[in-house]
């Protein structure tokens, strides 16, 4: 199995890096970066680059496709090259997946149109204007299409999936050996449980926010 994970510039790194640590231990999968241009790819940040090893076109058909998300997506929106790429790596793919925003560029290539998605929490809004159904939860499951949340939920996402493929003992397994056990020193979040004030800067500094 190759998973195929996509980078783009600006792209957040836990996005990426998430799923990598938990569904790139699937037993005997190939993980493989690739982008447009193989080489370094920077982040949102830009003091942390990833490298890809193979161009798009040299991964056609991966069997899982992991599209990280990040302030890098907005121009992606228009990229004919990355959109083509998504459209038929998903016609051969078993699993087409995204974390936060990565989701938004699955739906401008047309495959969320109809299913149930989910985004990071600003930009659930911009998915039901590309015919998906945005909901708020943290990791969700329609057909082969699995989307997660907000940048750490990525996480959950990699290990929902190795439940899935590989079985919940090994995905539990994966689970132990990241001591992935959080708890975080703060409640908040989700906007559901952050302080209002906070929520309320964060919505009007987004990108998402209509002018």
């Amino acid at each position: 199995m190759r998973i195929a994970i996509v980078l783009f510039d600006r792209f957040t790194a836990l996005d990426a890096v998430g799923p990598y640590e938990t569904l790139g231990r699937l037993p005997g999968a190939e993980t493989v970066f690739v982008a447009e241009r193989s080489g370094p790819v920077r982040t949102d940040t830009g003091s942390l680059a990833l490298v890809a090893d193979r161009t798009l076109a040299d991964v056609p058909a991966p069997d899982v496709v992991v599209v990280p998300g990040g302030p890098g997506q907005t121009p992606q929106m228009e990229n004919t090259t990355l959109l083509d790429w998504l459209r038929a790596a998903d016609a051969g793919s078993t699993w087409t997946t995204s974390v936060c925003t990565g989701s938004l560029l699955l739906a401008a290539a047309g495959l969320l149109e109809g299913r149930r998605a989910t985004s990071h929490w600003l930009a659930l809004p911009v998915l039901e204007r590309f015919g998906a159904e945005p909901t708020g939860q943290r990791v969700v499951t329609d057909g082969k299409y699995v989307t997660a949340a907000g940048v750490s939920s990525g996480i959950d996402m990699g290990l929902t999936l190795l439940g899935r493929i590989a079985g919940d003992d090994h995905a539990r397994a994966v689970q132990l050996m990241t001591e992935y056990d959080p708890q975080p020193p703060y409640d908040a979040g989700s906007p559901d449980k952050a302080p209002a004030h906070l929520v309320e800067a964060l919505r009007e500094g987004s990108r998402f926010t209509p002018a």
